[in-house]
């Protein structure tokens, strides 16, 4: 026999809301993106340049263009930082946004079925 409560699943209220900041110093992802993905060891970046959107999907090493993402960490910081330069310089580009003098944070959307989270680059605040 099934419970009324069976199909339900505790929310979890730890995890806040996800978002990216992108900065001089890197694009990281914070504690949020990460549990909510479910603690990727992979991800892929995908870039649409056309609407200024990034997004990351959680995937094995096996994928092609698959990045290291989340590793446990002894001072249990749940984050991921990417500090290439390459990546800074085509979102910066995209953006137009000079990086050395302002950073931007964009809110997360999580893609459930495709395990995927989304950026709107264009809905990005300066961070003060």
């Amino acid at each position: 026999m099934m419970a009324l409560l069976d199909s339900f699943k505790p929310f979890n209220f730890n995890e806040g809301v996800p978002y990216v900041s992108i900065t001089a110093n890197g694009v990281t992802f914070n504690k949020s993106v990460v549990m909510k993905l479910d603690y990727p060891a992979y991800v892929v970046l995908l870039i649409d340049e056309g609407a200024k959107q990034i997004a990351i999907r959680r995937c094995d090493e096996s994928t092609p263009n698959s990045a290291p993402f989340y590793k446990p960490k002894k001072s249990n910081v749940i984050s991921v930082r990417w500090n290439g330069r390459d990546l800074l310089n085509t979102i910066g580009g995209m953006m137009d946004w000079d990086l050395a003098k302002m950073g931007y944070k964009a809110d997360g959307l999580l893609l459930r079925e495709e395990n995927a989270m989304l950026f709107d680059l264009t809905k990005a605040i300066e961070l003060k």
